[in-house]
């Protein structure tokens, strides 16, 4: 009753892990770096080191498993075709294919569902390679997540502004707290089901980019305000932040915007998280104030 998960040294990948741990269930850590995940060999995990490229050394990792969790690694500024993602996701297909655990729970996306390319179009590819394999598959596509918000956490205390890509600023879109998606992970994990199935997952209610300056207000004492990034500077800007390629996260970045990166509104089908956008916003400002202590 083995569970292996990759990415146990993140927010989701973590939750996951405690949430089994918890339950007393035994936990492999698939990691990159031994070192980083000491914590979670302490509290009781196997630990295997794999590249998620390595298909050998993942298969290892995956066999005896009644579960695996994946949660592919993020390429932000991806190469045209997207050959990095490609290559993760033929040594992540074939090490689940030699193993073959119980069944798999695989992070995906909101918009993996887009027919139109953008960044999230590595994940599309995941759902589309492992949907092919004779294991059951759960893909967990998660909405927008609100930790994003650690990127506006230097602005909101030191200018009291918020920059967003995200816009109008009065627009609610899918957002969800990485915390609620390793604990829905953890509980569809020891689920048993049969062939491919999706599950969605967004937060209690829908979030603007003016939600989240409030949020920012109320965890700091002091107003904070949202701002629009224009679009026609969008190239120059991430350009000037070392991308290569901006056009993915662009594209991505319309998609909500424009409305065609969504999750049907009101459907009984989406699960719905715990976790509100004041506990994360709040979690992460302690979290800087412990930091420059």
């Amino acid at each position: 009753m083995m569970y292996a998960i990759t990415g146990i040294t993140g927010k989701v990948g973590g939750a996951l892990a405690t949430a089994l741990l918890d339950a007393v269930l035994p936990v492999r850590a698939v990691v990159r770096d031994a070192a980083k995940a000491a914590g979670w060999k302490a509290r009781g995990c196997d630990m295997v080191v794999a590249a998620m490229e390595d298909e050998d050394a993942l298969a290892a990792a995956f066999t005896g498993a009644e579960g695996v969790f994946i949660l592919p690694p993020s390429d932000f500024d991806p190469e045209p075709g997207y050959p990095e993602a490609r290559r993760v996701i033929a040594a992540v297909r074939n090490a689940l294919g030699r193993a073959r655990p119980g069944r798999i729970v695989c992070l995906s996306t909101i918009g993996a569902d887009a027919e139109k390319d953008n960044l999230l179009t590595q994940r599309s590819l995941m759902e589309q390679a492992l949907a092919t394999l004779p294991i059951p598959v759960t893909f967990l596509r998660a909405g927008w997540f609100l930790d994003n918000a650690a990127w506006d956490v230097a602005s909101a205390i030191e200018e009291g502004v918020i920059r967003s890509f995200l816009q109008p600023l009065d627009r609610r879109i899918a957002m969800v707290a990485a915390r609620d998606v390793g604990r829905t992970a953890a509980a569809l994990v020891r689920e048993r089901w049969k062939g491919v199935r999706v599950v969605q997952l967004e937060g209690p209610t829908r979030v603007s980019p003016n939600d989240i300056a409030a949020a920012f207000s109320e965890a700091l004492g002091r107003p904070v305000r949202a701002g629009i990034v224009p679009r026609d500077e969008w190239d120059a800007i991430f350009r000037a932040q070392g991308m290569r390629h901006p056009l993915p996260r662009i594209r991505m970045l319309d998609g909500f915007n424009e409305g065609w990166i969504d999750f049907p509104k009101n459907d009984p089908a989406v699960i719905k998280g715990k976790t509100d956008v004041a506990d994360v916003i709040a979690s992460l400002v302690r979290a800087e104030a412990l930091a420059t202590e």
